[in-house]
């Protein structure tokens, strides 16, 4: 059903929805939805840091841990 629209009838919908809500609302709509994409891409950015920042300090705490005698014939 959706495969038939095109670009005449993807211009028509963006018409009815611009009389239907009007250029102010749409334009705040749309900057709703930059400042959600920002905090999205800000929370995987942080997500994947800690990530990276807890495996690394799950390998230098397993270096720690190595018994005297194996660092003195290392």
């Amino acid at each position: 059903m959706l495969n038939n629209i095109g670009l005449p009838g993807l211009l028509l919908i963006a018409v009815v929805v611009l009389v239907l809500f009007g250029r102010g609302k749409i334009a705040g709509l749309m900057g709703e939805v930059g400042k959600g994409i920002t905090a999205f891409k800000r929370g995987v950015r942080d997500g994947t840091e800690e990530i990276e920042n807890a495996a690394n300090d799950a390998g230098e705490e397993a270096r720690d841990v190595t018994p005297e005698r194996d660092r003195e014939n290392a």
